[in-house]
């Protein structure tokens, strides 16, 4: 028997099927991508946590404003461990739980990651972690299932320093580090370059974690009176032993590892005591308009409206950022499994100048390394 509508009730049925569709299409495009961070946003190392976390932000905005990744919007959610490690387990923990991202990106600290790996977070939660501010080998070696790294190791990056120093020269070498798992990681890589190239390890200093107490470390390593000092220290330390060692007299040429942030040396302790400091790069220059990441991160940064400029710390958390996108891009679904495999299957990417590669047999991703050279004026120098 045929069923004759009335004109309201068409109009009803159309309305009530067109709220279905509305909402069916609103439901796929409102679900977020969520990811999550645990980093330091106060203490003696908030400027490298913030500074990550802006670049994360400027690629997650370039995301956005394209459309996102197949309609869905990239949502980053952070949480401050304050460098510390028991926050940095409670915060992981919590976040995973909570928050239930896809995906971590930007850790901070190698005794922060190396606790959430004895403790087995990201492998419980099968959750994979791009991007850690660490290039120490106990994150490396073995390799770590879930976690996918955006730069050079410590060991590479000493290596770089070593062989400047032995281009040059300089033959009485003396280390100060981190008396940590970071700093004995650089210590050891120390060690071993040194031994290999026939250099004189003459003297050893060290701090503790989340201190700037370098005054002893000072005294030992200038008794030495080495011509060269590998600096495997965060830039608090840095700029204080920087400071110690040019007001004792010596005149030695400083390297420091990568997280150490050569301008907030020169800020703190000013342009004539920092000059002539260097330190290892694992990306290039920021400021750069030739290099494709470096111009990109401008655009970015000025896009979400960021009074900062450019600089290595941002740079590098955009390339984190840059390398977990294209992971979840080839998911296709953006489930934590699909995205841990499409990044275990990711093999050559070029991030736009900085080239990194990843296979079920190594997650180093990239190895680019340079030095840079601080000026009179506090500015960097390649």
């Amino acid at each position: 028997m045929a069923i004759h509508m009335t004109g309201t009730q068409r109009f009803f049925r159309a309305a009530l099927i067109g709220l279905a569709l509305s909402a069916a299409a609103l439901s796929s495009h409102a679900a977020d991508i969520v990811i999550g961070q645990v980093a330091p946003f106060t203490g003696t190392l908030a400027p490298t946590g913030k500074g990550v976390n802006l670049g994360i932000q400027a690629y997650f905005g370039r995301v956005n404003a394209t459309g996102g990744i197949r309609g869905s919007k990239l949502k980053l959610v952070s949480r401050d461990d304050g460098y510390k490690v028991p926050e940095t387990l409670k915060q992981t923990a919590e976040l995973i739980d909570k928050e239930q991202p896809v995906a971590l990106v930007g850790l901070v600290g190698t005794g922060n990651v190396a606790a959430v790996l004895k403790e087995g977070l990201l492998e419980k939660a099968g959750i994979p972690l791009v991007g850690v501010r660490s290039g120490a080998m106990i994150l490396r070696d073995p390799v770590p299932t879930h976690i996918f790294h955006t730069r050079a190791s410590y060991a590479a990056e000493v290596n770089t320093i070593v062989r400047q120093m032995q281009s040059m020269g300089l033959k009485r070498i003396a280390v100060l580090y981190q008396d940590d798992p970071f700093g004995e990681d650089g210590l050891t890589a120390a060690k071993k370059a040194l031994a290999e190239s026939g250099m004189d390890l003459v003297a050893v200093g060290a701090y503790k974690k989340g201190t700037t107490e370098v005054g002893e470390a000072v005294k030992t390593i200038h008794a030495a009176d080495p011509n060269g000092i590998i600096m495997v220290s965060n830039t608090a330390a840095s700029a204080a032993f920087a400071k110690g060692l040019r007001e004792a007299g010596s005149f030695a040429l400083m390297i420091a590892v990568s997280v150490t942030a050569g301008p907030q040396v020169a800020e703190t302790i000013g342009h004539a005591a920092a000059h002539g400091l260097g330190i290892v790069q694992v990306v290039p220059k920021p400021e750069s308009q030739a290099i494709t990441i470096s111009r990109e991160l401008s655009e970015d940064l000025k896009r979400i409206g960021a009074s900062e400029g450019p600089d290595h710390t941002i740079l590098e958390g955009y390339l984190m950022a840059k390398v977990l996108v294209e992971g979840i891009r080839r998911a296709g679904e953006p489930t934590r499994a699909r995205i841990l495999a499409a990044l275990n299957s990711l093999g050559t990417y070029d991030a736009g100048g900085v080239t990194l590669r990843y296979s079920d047999a190594s997650h180093d991703g990239s190895e680019y390394t340079d030095i840079s050279i601080l000026d009179r004026n506090g500015r960097l120098l390649r």
